[in-house]
C-alpha cells in the first residue's frame, strides 16, 4: 500500500517523536523509506541566516543522526538534502521518488487564523502529490 514513504525530518521535538511511528509503518507496509531534510532558504534564494535548519553541515549531521536511529531498527534509509523553501521541496521530491506518502510531525503552530496558511504542514497537505499522515 505505502511503497515509498517520505519523512521529511527537522531539529524539532515533533519530528524526533513521528520517528517511531514511521518505524511502525516502515515495518508493517515493507517499505521504502526516504529521509529529507530541507537548508531553508529565504524567498530569494538566500540561505536563511539564524535558523538551524539554515547550514547545509547541520542538515547533514541531522540526516545522518536519523539514517543511524533506523538503522538500529533494522530498516536502511535513503537521505535526501536540498535547498529551499520546506514545504514546496517536500511535495517536489514526494514526486519525483513517487511516494505514496509523506509523515511528518506537527508543531500545532498552525490553529490560528493566520497559522494556517503559513504553517509548512497545511502547505504540504494542499500540494502533496500524495497522503500526507500528521502525527501530532
Amino acid at each position: 500500500m505505502f511503497e515509498t514513504i517520505l519523512f521529511p525530518i527537522d531539529h524539532s521535538r515533533e519530528s524526533r517523536d513521528a520517528t517511531s511511528s514511521v518505524i511502525e509503518l516502515v515495518k508493517i507496509f515493507d517499505s521504502r523509506l526516504v529521509l529529507l531534510s530541507v537548508v531553508e532558504t529565504t524567498p530569494t534564494g538566500e540561505i536563511a541566516a539564524d535558523d538551524k535548519m539554515s547550514s547545509i553541515e547541520a542538515v547533514d549531521r541531522l540526516l545522518q543522526s536519523a539514517r543511524a536511529v533506523f538503522a538500529q531498527a533494522n530498516i536502511n534509509a535513503e537521505m535526501i538534502e536540498r535547498e529551499g523553501m520546506p514545504s514546496f521541496v517536500i511535495c517536489d521530491v514526494a514526486d519525483e521518488i513517487n511516494a505514496h506518502l509523506i509523515v511528518m510531525g506537527c508543531r500545532g503552530l498552525g490553529l490560528t487564523g493566520e497559522g494556517v496558511s503559513e504553517s509548512v504542514t497545511t502547505k504540504v497537505i494542499n500540494l502533496a502529490p500524495c497522503p500526507v499522515l500528521i502525527i501530532p
